[in-house]
């Protein structure tokens, strides 16, 4: 019998404390999702990290925030428009120092298999028309590379997270929440119609109240961008699953001092 798609799966954890993911990576020091960011990620500490992919244009799933890839690399490219040759090529660490140069724009399944260790948080980009074929293909390889276990996948679109569930229902998914207007409607709506039990909202909408409802209805929360070590207290405290940071050294070390002092609920 298929697994339902609607059926609640387990979120990655850590003992004693949230999981801390790098954001892009450790982006605070390094060129946002590249292989350097990765690298420097867990060095520091961090149980794994973030990540954003869209599908390119010949098929590949590339790992890069933007639509285009103008702000990483200087050439206004649009993803969905190239080949990953032509991606590739491009040079997207220098614009962060000389040591960089040369970081490539990785693909998703090189991410996988370089960092086996890690906990990839895989956000799915969405444009004005969702791709599905991306929520597919990120299934795909995530089943080919064996990580279901350690691979949760978010996006802010519905559609997309419907379509990942459908195609990989034993993978944990989350949906992404910002101040945007009706938040909370559409969070409750996404959540229940799709059996998602995971939600990643911004750092600045988890007060104690909500952090508290939202873990009565079993939703695991992933909380973003938080780089602030006395907030990524106080989120341990209310008992997040996980903290996304650009700065993974600084949060696992603060998170380290409050296990010590007993500050973190678990």
């Amino acid at each position: 019998m298929p697994a339902d798609p609607r059926a609640p799966i387990p979120f990655p954890c850590a003992a004693g404390r949230p999981l801390v993911l790098g954001h892009r990576g450790a982006s605070a020091r390094a060129p946002e999702n590249t292989l350097a960011a990765f690298a420097c990620a867990m060095e520091e500490g961090a149980d794994g990290f973030e990540l954003d992919v869209w599908r390119c244009g010949s098929g590949e799933v590339v790992v890069i925030h933007d639509e285009d890839a103008r702000r990483v690399s200087g050439e206004p490219l649009a993803i969905a428009h190239e080949p990953v040759a032509r991606l590739r090529a491009l040079d997207v660490g220098v614009w962060r120092g000389r040591e960089f140069a040369g970081e490539r724009v990785p693909l998703l399944e090189e991410v996988l298999e370089r960092f086996p260790a890690a906990v990839v948080n895989v956000e799915l980009k969405a444009a004005r028309l969702p791709d599905l074929r991306l929520a597919t293909a990120v299934a795909r390889i995530v089943r080919q590379v064996r990580a279901t276990h350690r691979v949760v996948v978010s996006s802010f679109s519905c559609a997309l997270l419907g379509a990942f569930r459908l195609a990989a229902p034993e993978v944990p998914a989350g949906y992404l929440v910002d101040r945007r207007r009706a938040w909370a409607l559409r969070a409750a709506a996404c959540t229940r119609v799709l059996g998602i039990r995971a939600l990643h909202p911004a750092r600045e909408l988890v007060t104690e109240a909500r952090a508290e409802a939202w873990r009565t209805r079993g939703l695991a929360l992933a909380v973003w961008t938080v780089d602030d070590a006395a907030d990524a207290v106080r989120l341990g405290g209310l008992g997040v699953a996980a903290i996304i940071t650009n700065d993974p050294r600084a949060v696992r070390e603060a998170l380290s001092r409050a296990g010590r002092a007993g500050q973190l609920t678990r």
